[in-house]
């Protein structure tokens, strides 16, 4: 016979309730709906009723939440359902240590912390290696959490620079044929880094920073000839980068630097024939000392559910599309 189990909650106020339950209890009929158990919300009090296993998942789902609520995290479906998913896995454990790494407090109060297991170990990749590669779909974070991670270590004066580049590759386009002086043909290629540090450092640090070149964006071209020392230096879309504009890149590394090579092999827009940089430098380099090759997957998606549905809805489409063409090839040998 299963044993039965009752166990109670009780939250501060109506607003930590919602905060928890979700607006019209959208989060508590999620969690209803992913556990054996009955779980019911009544002004500030929450029980949960059932079979003793379900009851205290449930019960540690509930405990995540609150720790995220009372940190000063909005929480969204993404935080309960990701909840849920880790203590249905046993990773609970990896839960707590999740929710509590908090890196920094934006300009506008908002604590960061890593929101999958996939962004805790490539944040934890950073802190502990000279180069760090962050390959992986659109919106699993990796640009913004590189710039946190650079703008921690400016401010705890482990670097005294930041570095923004990026190849000024975007389906054909080359900067010779963009209007403008050369800080207004780099801009458009830039602006997820410019919107990411603004939101973390506000406007106005920001562009204090950037007048005083504390924080220097430039082309990829630019680092040429360069040896960047005490600088935390961030490569974003790098599969656009031809392998000899990485192997350039890499070995500006100089002493008391870090670097960030982020980008999507699903999305390279060099010319047909010419092979990326970022698969090269990735397939010879991994392994390394110092350096870390960490991979984001659709589970590290964390922009709308569809977005992840997506992702994986191409990666089965290609996947299929490969395996035609390989067996084709077969028929005709």
């Amino acid at each position: 016979m299963p044993n039965f189990a009752e166990l109670k909650v009780s939250f501060q106020d109506r607003a930590e309730t919602i905060g928890i339950l979700g607006e019209n209890d959208e989060y508590l009929r999620v969690l209803n709906d992913s556990f054996a158990c009955r779980i019911l919300g009544r002004d500030t009090n929450l029980s949960i009723n059932g079979e003793e296993g379900e009851v205290n998942a449930a019960m540690q789902v509930i405990e995540a939440l609150l720790l995220l609520y009372r940190q000063g995290t909005k929480l969204t479906m993404h935080e309960v359902r990701y909840s849920i998913k880790l203590v249905k896995a046993g990773q609970s454990n990896e839960l707590k240590s999740l929710f509590t790494d908090i890196l920094i407090v934006t300009s506008r109060g908002k604590c960061v912390r890593p929101k999958t297991i996939g962004q805790k170990i490539y944040v934890d990749a950073i802190r502990r290696h000279s180069i760090t590669f962050g390959l992986g779909p659109a919106g699993t974070g990796k640009t913004y959490l590189a710039v946190v991670m650079a703008v921690m270590a400016l401010r705890n004066h482990e670097v005294d620079k930041l570095i923004l580049t990026r190849p000024a590759v975007e389906a054909g386009e080359r900067l010779g044929f963009l209007p403008g002086d050369l800080q207004e043909k780099i801009d458009p290629y830039l602006r997820p880094l410019y919107d990411a540090l603004q939101d973390i450092l506000g406007l106005e640090t920001y562009q204090k920073m950037l007048t005083r070149n504390i924080i220097e964006i430039a082309p990829l071209a630019y680092m040429r000839g360069r040896t960047l020392e005490r600088a935390f230096v961030i490569l974003d879309e790098a599969q656009n980068t031809t392998p000899r504009q990485m192997k350039m890149f890499l070995t500006r590394l100089g002493f008391g630097s870090k670097m960030v090579v982020n980008g999507d092999l699903s999305q390279i827009d060099l010319p047909r024939g010419g092979g990326s940089g970022l698969t090269q430098a990735t397939k010879i380099l991994d392994g390394l000392e110092g350096i870390s090759v960490i991979q984001f997957d659709d589970r590290d998606v964390i922009r709308h559910d569809v977005v992840a549905r997506i992702i994986r809805a191409y990666d089965a489409y290609e996947a299929t599309h490969t395996e035609h063409k390989n067996n084709e090839k077969d028929n005709k040998n």
